[in-house]
């Protein structure tokens, strides 16, 4: 894909991706408060599971839509494509407003180069 086709389906993605990080965090927040209290506003060991399959599921979702997930906190997607007529990986960083990033594919992260 070129980068207007991969930031079109970022922007597809988009409020998958802001509930993925809303899920992302209240899990964090009961998983730390079962540790130390034992109970939390957000339920307890099963809805802490829960949320777990949630965002599992929600990774599945990403890469059926052909994004391949890099990081689960900070969120990093890498979107297959070419530029110039070689292959790269068009790169979204959580906290990113767009696709402003892109990298060989050999290279990985270390390798960004802004687009």
């Amino acid at each position: 894909m070129n980068l207007a086709e991969a930031r079109s389906t970022l922007a597809s993605l988009r409020p998958a991706l802001e509930d993925f990080l809303v899920v992302r965090a209240d899990l964090a927040e009961l998983r730390a408060d079962l540790e130390s209290t034992g109970h939390s506003r957000f339920g307890g060991l099963a809805d802490a599971k829960a949320l777990e399959a949630r965002l599992f599921s929600d990774l599945e979702h990403f890469a059926a839509d052909g994004v391949q997930v890099k990081g689960f906190a900070p969120l990093l997607l890498d979107f297959p494509g070419e530029r110039d007529g070689d292959p790269v990986l068009w790169c979204w960083l959580e906290g990113d407003a767009d696709i402003d990033w892109y990298h060989r594919v050999d290279t990985g992260f270390a390798g960004r180069r802004p687009v």
